[in-house]
């Protein structure tokens, strides 16, 4: 009967889970389509016309955009030293530790349970701009979603050595050094949003600071993404996961439910 409790338990936080999943999706789909499909030159004749009717920095539009990205003076990645405009990196440390634990009888043993552990993290971005045919617009990513395209997952084992560095990166592996820890070695990943890519943004377009840009929305329920997909591929798959959440959510609640009026019945 426990099992079925513990089950049923998991179930539900999974239903829970996924009912969460598909709310951000939802969420998604919905600002996807109350964003105004504009071009970089009608955003600028737009903030120009308003500026002209009631001063300028009064521009205050949900608009999404496509183009290129393109960038005078773009970030440099801190492991692959990659040009982008958006980075973000992790440095793990995986591990043997030895545990002591105790039986169901109280006898007390040893257990060697592999771990991990972060030892650095980071990411950073840079204002650029998204190119089309007519010209370009601003774009601030700051507290953007940001789709990347990974360009490091590599796992090294552990050396001799007391440090180590990639690209920009350096550590003192003696501050990780632990009684009964082994270490097994290090995992790497990167991933950036590269110069010279096609993007869709969703956001605000401000010209509060003077300069006409696509910003995070003040709104709530207004979200503000960039992403590599066109705007058909993405609206196609926020609704199927959407769809898959939905049902994930609908199972999980019932079987959930159903396990638990099984464990309490009995």
């Amino acid at each position: 009967m426990e099992g079925l409790v513990i089950f049923g338990s998991i179930l539900l936080i999974a239903a829970i889970a996924l009912f969460f999943v598909q709310r951000h999706y939802n969420l998604k789909l919905r600002s996807l389509k109350l964003a105004d499909a504009m071009t970089t030159v009608e955003l600028h004749q737009l903030a120009d016309h308003i500026a002209h009717e009631i001063g300028s920095g009064s521009l205050r539009r949900y608009v999404k955009v496509s183009g290129v990205i393109t960038c005078e003076n773009p970030l440099i990645s801190e492991l692959k030293q990659m040009p982008c405009v958006y980075y973000t990196m992790s440095v793990t440390r995986e591990y043997e530790e030895d545990v002591r634990k105790t039986d169901s009888d109280g006898k007390t043993y040893w257990s060697t349970e592999r771990r991990s552990q972060t030892m650095s993290s980071n990411s950073q971005s840079t204002p650029f701009f998204v190119r089309d045919r007519h010209g370009d617009v601003q774009v601030n990513p700051s507290n953007a979603a940001i789709d990347t395209v990974s360009v490091l997952d590599e796992f090294r084992s552990a050396g001799s050595s007391s440090s180590f560095s990639v690209g920009a990166f350096q550590m003192n592996l003696n501050m990780f050094s632990q009684s009964g820890s082994r270490t097994i070695g290090y995992r790497y990943k990167e991933s950036i949003l590269p110069l010279n890519r096609h993007v869709l943004v969703v956001g605000l377009a401000s010209d509060q600071t003077s300069v006409l840009q696509i910003e995070q929305p003040t709104e709530s329920g207004k979200k503000f993404f960039i992403s590599l997909k066109s705007e058909a591929s993405l609206s196609q798959e926020t609704k199927n996961t959407m769809t898959y959440a939905g049902v994930g959510t609908a199972v999980s609640g019932v079987l959930g439910v159903i396990f638990l009026l099984i464990a309490l019945l009995s």
